[in-house]
C-alpha cells in the first residue's frame, strides 16, 4: 500500500536577476534553488533572499512553476 502525497510538494526557486543585462560576472547561465513548501500554509507563490552566484550576491529568488 502507498501513502498519499500529503500537503508537501517540491518547488523551483529561480533568481530574479535572469534577464538583467550584468549577468556575466561570474559566470553564465540560471541557478536555481529547489525547496519544499506546505501547499496548506502557502498557497500563493514563494519569495526568498538566497545567494546567486551568477551575481555573486543575495538576490530574491521566486517560485517558478
Amino acid at each position: 500500500m502507498s501513502k498519499n502525497k500529503g500537503a508537501r510538494i517540491v518547488i523551483t526557486l529561480e533568481c530574479s536577476c535572469r534577464n538583467s543585462i550584468n549577468n556575466n560576472k561570474r559566470k553564465k547561465g540560471i541557478f536555481r534553488y529547489t525547496s519544499t513548501k506546505n501547499r496548506k500554509n502557502t498557497p500563493n507563490r514563494m519569495e526568498l533572499m538566497k545567494f546567486c552566484p551568477a551575481c555573486n550576491q543575495h538576490k530574491k529568488f521566486k517560485e517558478i512553476k
